[in-house]
């Protein structure tokens, strides 16, 4: 499985925009490309999937630009994957053969882990506290 960058733009994004919940504030295309390094035309098509994904809203005109739609702990990264990729683990659908069908047991029961973990994340987990957080491994 790998996640792809459009996910992994998404989620950056959308954590950035978590650290503005609750002002009242919009922000713009331009300041949220440059905090998180997104290609602007590229964060335009991601914000529209968004937004029609019910994750943010928008409003146009000076003041305008783009919101959260629900509090940062209520948006996990279950529902920024499943708006943006669909299936979190997509099947093939070709299940024949001897050892098929438990592969699909298999293939099933690791969706059912790693959405429940996606589930568990949610955007107020990701946001930075600092700008100089540091992190140990």
């Amino acid at each position: 499985m790998k996640i792809s960058v459009k996910v992994d733009y998404a989620c950056r994004v959308l954590a950035e925009m978590a650290r503005l919940h609750g002002t009242g504030e919009f922000t713009q295309i331009d300041p949220l490309a440059q905090a998180e390094a997104v290609p602007a035309n590229f964060l335009a098509q991601i914000l529209c999937e968004l937004r029609d994904g019910g994750l943010i809203t928008s409003k146009r005109g000076s003041q305008g630009g783009y919101a959260l739609a629900r509090p940062p702990d209520q948006i996990s990264l279950y529902d920024i994957m499943k708006v943006i990729d669909g299936e979190l683990i997509g099947f093939s659908g070709n299940y024949e053969g001897r050892t098929g069908r438990r592969m699909k047991e298999v293939w099933t029961s690791l969706r059912a882990v790693l959405e429940e973990k996606a589930r568990d994340c949610t955007l107020d987990s990701l946001i930075t506290k600092s700008g100089s957080e540091m992190y140990h491994i």
